[in-house]
């Protein structure tokens, strides 16, 4: 569990984490509206040395934000999504890119075998505090620690 207080500690948490990633990664993010999800992604995106803004994909559902010497980040949204199924309709090569999916508790599994999942909760006394629990899923984040690294404060 990872203790994060404010907007800027959770960029900098995906700042961190985005050294880690590689082509083919899948990371979910479950968390009530407010939580961070978006905010974890804007940090993700800054460590991948991508320039241009990352706003909620809610309404266009996918996003692809090229990194300069890749792998691109593909930013999902599941939220309105009659079904999680439905991001197997995205043409998506996930093998070549680093996927974030928003609300996707259910389809990051839908996607790829190896899924790490962020639950992050807004802690009841303090509301710029969020609790981050990683949860990992499958081969690769199971088996091979070195993802672990930028997770430490």
């Amino acid at each position: 569990m990872i203790s994060v207080t404010g907007p800027a500690a959770m960029q900098e948490l995906g700042q961190r984490v985005a050294g880690n990633l590689r082509a083919g990664d899948v990371l979910v993010l479950t968390g009530n509206l407010g939580a961070g999800k978006t905010t974890f992604v804007q940090g993700l995106a800054r460590g991948l040395g991508i320039v241009e803004p990352v706003t909620s994909p809610t309404f266009v559902i996918s996003r692809v934000l090229p990194a300069p010497g890749g792998p691109d980040l593909v930013h999902m949204d599941a939220y309105r999504l009659g079904g999680s199924a439905e991001l197997l309709d995205l043409d998506v090569d996930v093998e070549a890119v680093i996927t974030v999916i928003e609300w996707g508790h259910d389809a990051g599994p839908m996607i790829a075998d190896d899924v790490l999942e962020l639950v992050i909760d807004i802690d009841e006394d303090d509301p710029d505090l969020r609790r981050v629990d990683v949860v990992a899923r499958g081969g690769r984040f199971l088996t091979d620690d070195a993802w672990r690294a930028g997770w430490a404060e």
